[in-house]
């Protein structure tokens, strides 16, 4: 007698910036068979367009015009999971600092937030998916399965973002951990959908960890659930 198969579950990884959420994120999917989605490449395929556009970060008609006629999509390649933004594949534009800068302030807009809104709660409707961001198990997905909130001390997660950048656009660490420091301070306070642990997540502080510890820690709570 076969034993029956686990519910597909929606599980949601948020953190601050620099937290380790892709990775782990990625690793748990894996371990599970679930889909991995990467909402932070939504959000900074927005801020490449409005970019390209000229688009302020505090427009909000600008940006509500353009949410409305760019196309987002995430598609699983060889490479793994890529942007692609109207059928173009902009996955390798979307690390840099001006990027990530845009996309924190344009994050906090009602356009985007609504339009990301929808096409998030879309990718997730069929549960069996990992979902990773800022605000996914409180605002996004409060009715997920499973949630988690990772976290890492300031100095952890700006030696890791650091290491992340491209050498031609490396700045010194110090500057580094000022813009962590900086992000956090607007992804917490800001009004709409601020940076906290979902009241039912699991926290992790993941300062001493490895990414493979992080997901055998989730796997356990997993495991546990009913």
């Amino acid at each position: 007698m076969t034993s029956p198969m686990p519910p597909l579950r929606l599980v949601t990884i948020d953190g601050p910036a620099g937290a380790g959420k892709t990775t782990v994120s990625r690793l748990l999917a894996q371990h599970l068979g679930y889909r991995y989605v990467d909402t932070g490449a939504l959000y900074r395929g927005v801020a490449l367009a409005a970019m390209a556009e000229g688009i302020a970060p505090d427009d909000d008609a600008g940006l509500d015009r353009l949410c409305q006629r760019i196309r987002l999509e995430l598609t699983p390649t060889e490479r793994g999971l890529r942007l692609m933004l109207d059928g173009v594949d902009v996955t390798d534009e979307l690390r840099g600092r001006e990027v990530t800068r845009m996309a924190s302030a344009v994050s906090a807009r009602q356009p985007v937030r609504r339009f990301l809104l929808n096409l998030q709660r879309a990718l997730g409707k069929n549960r069996g998916a990992v979902f990773e961001g800022r605000d996914m198990g409180t605002v996004v997905f409060p009715d997920a399965e499973v949630k988690f909130f990772l976290d890492a001390a300031v100095e952890e997660r700006a030696r890791r973002r650091h290491a992340e950048l491209a050498e031609s656009d490396r700045p010194p660490l110090a500057t580094v951990v000022a813009e962590i420091q900086r992000r956090d301070r607007n992804d917490s306070s800001r009004q709409l959908a601020p940076l906290k642990p979902a009241p039912d997540a699991m926290r992790i502080d993941a300062t001493d960890l490895t990414p493979r510890e992080v997901v055998a820690r989730m796997l356990a709570h997993i495991d546990r659930l009913p």
